[in-house]
Order: C-alpha cells, then structure tokens, then sequence
C-alpha cells in the first residue's frame, strides 16, 4: 500500500508498507519527487532488490559476526577467518554501518593493508595476504546484498596490490638427505615419505598404519584425511583440503623401506599414528620446532619454501623430470584442476620451442642426404636468385 498527501505545510508525504506491514514515510517539497520516490521502491520490489530503510544501520562486526557463525566452514577455516577480520577489518570497518561503508572505504582499508601501522603494532601485509583478507570481506558484503541489508556491495572493481608469484625451487636431493640425517630419529621416515609421495604436512601427520599398503604388486599409501590444530591445540582427524585431495599414491622401494623400518623400530599398531612425538599426535605448532633447525642444516631459503611444503615441490620435480605429465602430477598432487598444476609447475616442463626442435631433429636430421637438402632450400631462399 502506497499513497501521497500533501501536509498543511505544503510538503508532501510519501509512504508505503512494507511485506511486514511496517510503515515508511518521506517528505517532499514536489509531488513528482515523492511520486518518483515511490516509483522506485516499486520497482526494487519487484525486481527483488529491495532493501528496508534502516536494514543497513547493522554494523559490519555485528553483521560479520552473525555471518562466520552461519558458515559450514571446518574449524581451520573458521579460525583464520575470525582471525582476518578481527585483526585487519574490525579495527576500521567493524563500528561503521554496513550502509556507510563505501566504494572508496574499502579502497582505502585495502590501502592501509599495505602499510605499517605502528600505533597497531602491525606490520604490512604481504599482497597474497592482503588479497585473502580482502575475499573474506567481500564475502561478508555479498550475504549482505542476499540478505537484503544492503542493495549492492561496495567490493566492486576494487584495485587490490599486485601478487608476483615467484617460480618454485625444487629443493636438490643433498638438501633432502641433510633434512632426513638432521630431524630427530623418530621423523626420519615422515621425511622420505613427504619426498617420495608429495603428501601435504597434515595428510602425513595424520596418516595411520592401516592406510599404507606396503606388499603385494601395487604398494601404495590412501590419503582420505588429514590431522588438523584446532584451538587450544588439540589434534583431529578432518578431511583432506579439497575432494580432489582424496587419492592413492605409489609407495617407491626406498619409501617402502623407510616406512617398515620405522614401523618395526616403533611397534606401531594397525590404527596408530605412524609419526607422534613423546606419544602424542603432532600439532603444526610442535612440528615446526622439531622441523625448523633441520630446515636452517640444509640451507632451505625462502627460494625453495622454508617449510615442509619444500618436500611436496621436491616430489612435483622427479616426477616432472622423468617425463610425467601433466595429469598424473596433478593426480599424485591432488590438485583440484590441471591448471592449479601448471600455474604451479609449469616452468619446470621442457620448452616446447626445444621440444619442437628436438622433434624435427630427430627424423630429418637423420636422414640421408638431409645436409644437401638444407643446401637446397638455402640457395633458392628469397635473395639467392
């Protein structure tokens, strides 16, 4: 229901009903305005984009807050989100209205990303950082236009710092020997497996006896799961990070030994854990003091990763160099997608310009009589006769 009357002051009043029945009302020096104003309401009705008046005087914490609690996320996930907003949005957007918070707000608070803040105490963020900060408010502002407490998001056509993705450094098998001579006795094993499946840190933290098939013709290690921190340090099963995550990789011969020598020196039961420490799972947090001096013996750089995600690309590389494709790297990766592969390994597959060459070469040069051919075509080249 909509209507406009003129008040004893000459102004008129326009109003309508909301689908709750709740009353809005404005005033208007001309009868076209409120007439025009009415229109549009009308309209963002019946298109669907209508937003109640006062719905955008939430703030972004309390809306941002309502929305993470909403979100089917696994707990890591979770975690890392509240942790972004907390730290990076809630201190300039967290008291604003959702509907104050412009184009040019969140321009400037991606701005402000990139630069140290002393006052804060926090340092710049890196421009990949700065970009997964930025997705997770944008995310917020997407359920709000859903939610109808805003008409559209002020995250449209936001210039965010450029990310220059550097080409990953396979470590050299030396390294890889130092790490596995260096990491206490008890995590040798986890060494040599990462090198010789690829498997992600939480994949081998979590893996259990009963996943690893080392007899028979096709020896291979199931990764279904993985171990994940969750708050407070506590250690759980999850699943792995993406569907394509789930997968069976080949067991090598020295990963088969590696792995059998260590299960009979440690008695590992069927449904044990194969690497704990002191008898309890490793956390993230306990592994990396375990891992970090082995990392600093072998020279490992902020070129190559510093962490264990160094022996994944290590893997990635022997496959590549004795001629994988494409496809089984990402299969024995567990990459989502072919692309995420060659974004990430692309470099390190031979040139096709040398390929191209090489193929060419390979028949006609071998040919007899292919030198005189080549004299051939030289002198009937445009410019020799």
């Amino acid at each position: 229901m909509a209507s406009i009357k003129q008040r004893p002051d000459g102004r008129w009043r326009a109003r309508y009903r909301d689908s709750s029945g709740k009353e809005h009302a404005r005033h208007f020096a001309l009868k076209r305005d409120a007439q025009r104003w009415l229109n549009e309401v009308t309209a963002s009705v019946v298109t669907g984009q209508y937003v109640a008046p006062r719905a955008g005087r939430i703030t972004f914490r309390e809306y941002a807050d309502t929305w993470l609690k909403s979100q089917v996320h696994r707990d890591s996930t979770a975690d890392l989100y509240g942790n972004h907003l907390t730290r990076h949005a809630y201190p300039t957007l967290g008291d604003m209205p959702l509907e104050s918070i412009l184009p040019t707000t969140i321009q400037g608070w991606v701005k402000s990303l990139t630069i140290a803040d002393p006052d804060r105490r926090r340092a710049a963020l890196a421009p990949a950082t700065v970009g997964v900060v930025y997705t997770v408010v944008a995310s917020v502002f997407r359920a709000a236009v859903r939610d109808r407490k805003l008409a559209s998001t002020p995250c449209d056509d936001i210039a965010l710092p450029h990310v220059v993705k550097s080409r990953v450094m396979p470590l050299t098998t030396d390294q890889v020997d130092v790490l596995a001579d260096t990491i206490p006795t008890e995590l040798r094993a986890l060494v040599i497996l990462a090198a010789g499946t690829g498997m992600r840190q939480g994949e081998v933290l979590g893996l259990t006896r009963d996943r690893l098939r080392l007899l028979g013709k096709n020896p291979a290690v199931t990764v279904d799961r993985q171990l994940v921190t969750k708050a407070g340090g506590e250690t759980a099963f999850a699943p792995p990070k993406t569907p394509a995550s789930m997968r069976k990789i080949p067991l090598p011969r020295v990963v088969i030994a590696a792995l059998n020598e260590h299960i009979a020196r440690h008695d590992t039961g069927p449904t044990d854990l194969l690497f704990v420490w002191h008898g309890k799972p490793l956390t993230r947090q306990r592994f990396g003091h375990l891992w970090r001096p082995a990392a600093v013996a072998a020279g490992l750089t902020s070129e190559t990763g510093t962490g264990m995600h160094a022996l994944r690309h290590y893997y990635a590389s022997l496959l590549i160099r004795y001629g994988e494709s494409v496809k089984t790297v990402q299969d024995r990766l567990g990459h989502k997608s072919a692309t995420e592969t060659l974004d990430t390994y692309g470099h390190m597959w031979a040139d096709s310009d040398d390929r191209t060459r090489e193929a060419v070469d390979s028949v006609l040069g071998n040919r007899a009589g292919s030198a005189d051919s080549l004299r051939t075509v030289e002198s009937i080249a445009p410019g020799n006769h």
